[in-house]
């Protein structure tokens, strides 16, 4: 019987529900692990950087925390839509704070492993390496975002 019990507690954790911040680029759906998000903002005032990689908007300044603001079009290789106001998802990777510049913000959703598929080949090459996945759910596809890409990528293009 305890055998029989300790196997189901395990099975329910691994179908144990994600939960993913939501926002939209370019009109497609994205997500990031709620527990990488520390905010969601409203555009803050970014001091540019001259020499910094394209992708790399500058420094924000959040409340005497100094975040750097990633242009996730940019990044993606997408076509700057300056006349969108962009909203910032403010995320903390191994005590590195990213601002992610994003089109518009979403809701949080809670997706099951059943629903999960690898990144499909058919997204382009400059989105896919920053993709963990995606979900299928009832708004649609949920591309979901590897944040330790996005650092290893500041990482290599800022080395």
């Amino acid at each position: 019987m305890k055998s029989y019990l300790s196997s189901k507690a395990s099975e329910e954790n691994k179908t144990k529900p994600k939960q993913f911040s939501t926002f939209t680029i370019d009109g497609r759906l994205y997500g990031i692990d709620v527990m990488k998000v520390q905010e969601v903002t409203k555009p803050l005032q970014v001091t540019h950087m001259q020499t910094a990689p394209g992708f790399i908007k500058g420094l924000i300044n959040l409340r005497g925390q100094i975040a750097t603001a990633i242009g996730l079009r940019e990044l993606f290789g997408l076509k700057d839509d300056s006349t969108n106001e962009k909203m910032t998802v403010v995320c903390k990777i191994e005590d590195v704070l990213l601002s992610l510049l994003v089109d518009n913000i979403g809701d949080v959703i809670e997706v099951s492993d059943k629903s999960f598929e690898p990144t499909p080949q058919t997204v382009s090459p400059g989105i896919r390496s920053f993709m963990q996945g995606v979900y299928k759910t009832e708004e649609g596809i949920l591309s979901v975002i590897c944040m330790d890409s996005i650092l290893k990528e500041l990482d290599k293009r800022c080395a």
